[in-house]
């Protein structure tokens, strides 16, 4: 089966620019909590915030602005997210980001928090940000100075990540403290080293690490990642999976309001899996799987009844 390397995570660029200068937030920028909110805040019952936290600069945090409601009865279960050509910005995936947090998780994203709209200065991130994130949440939880003490679901923790950030996301999923993960857009190449530099050179031996749910989500035949993504699903025996194909390309729908479609389908599969939500989880269960039904998607799925 042909397969491409990975690229930018839009459809009209195919290569990064190596040569683009690195790019930090300034340091009076990073000594402060600093928020703003995306589009409307999303559509779930927990309007979202985008956030630059003092304790962790080096990543952008996506939640409910009102952490009020979360505590004994209903924590915030943890989503670790790495970007698109393992970018240090979470830039391009901000809708799709901060909807998912609109509905009650905490989303750590790689990177510093964009300083603006559009494309960002880009710099290259590793997949132990991705663990970090994780820390991160834990070490909030337990900390009675924090304003997320005790507002942490740390039992119930996805790592998830699209193009090049799938592959992070791979490469850290044996993580015994992940309990589900998402794999966007994304799939192992059959040649450790036939992505972009810096691009995690993992094999298909890889996918063996996965103890949890996985959940993949692709572009369609049109997407680059295509076939490395089906070759991972049908090796993948061991644990319960599902892959689903939207016909829109390597570049998802991560930029559309709300972030469109990829947006509603991760939200359901988060919910499931991490909240216990057994109408979400309709989507991907069933002869055929709830999703079927919609004439946009493609769905397949293992072990998952």
């Amino acid at each position: 089966m042909e397969t491409t390397p990975f690229a930018r995570p839009r459809l009209h660029v195919l290569t990064v620019a190596l040569a683009c200068a690195a790019w930090t937030l300034p340091p009076a920028a990073l000594a402060q909590t600093t928020s703003r909110t995306v589009e409307d805040g999303g559509t779930g019952p927990y309007p979202a915030l985008m956030l630059s936290e003092a304790s962790l600069p080096t990543h952008t945090v996506f939640r409910p602005a009102d952490l009020g409601a979360f505590g004994d009865d209903r924590a915030l279960p943890v989503i670790a997210w790495g970007n698109g050509a393992c970018a240090n910005s979470p830039w391009e995936h901000v809708n799709f980001l901060n909807e998912v947090a609109s509905h009650g998780f905490l989303v750590v994203a790689i990177g510093p928090m964009p300083a603006g709209e559009g494309e960002q200065p880009y710099e290259r991130s590793t997949s132990s940000q991705l663990t970090d994130a994780i820390d991160w949440a834990v070490a909030q939880n337990e900390d009675e100075g924090s304003d997320y003490y005790g507002k942490v679901d740390t039992a119930h923790v996805a790592v998830s990540g699209m193009s090049c950030g799938g592959l992070q996301t791979l490469e850290v999923a044996g993580d015994p403290r992940v309990t589900t993960v998402g794999v966007f857009n994304s799939g192992i190449l059959p040649t450790p080293t036939g992505g972009m530099p810096g691009m995690p050179a993992l094999t298909k031996d890889r996918l063996a690490d996965l103890h949890t749910p996985t959940l993949y989500l692709l572009g369609g035949e049109s997407d680059i990642a295509y076939g490395n993504g089906m070759d991972d699903y049908r090796r993948i025996d061991h644990v319960p999976v599902a892959v689903a194909n939207m016909d829109v390309g390597h570049g998802g729908t991560y930029r559309q309001p709300h972030g469109g479609e990829f947006a509603r389908v991760a939200t359901a599969w988060y919910l499931w899996q991490l909240t216990g939500d057994e109408e979400a989880g309709a989507l991907f269960t069933g002869d055929p799987p709830g999703l079927a039904a919609s004439p946009d998607w493609r769905i397949e799925t293992k072990n998952l009844d």
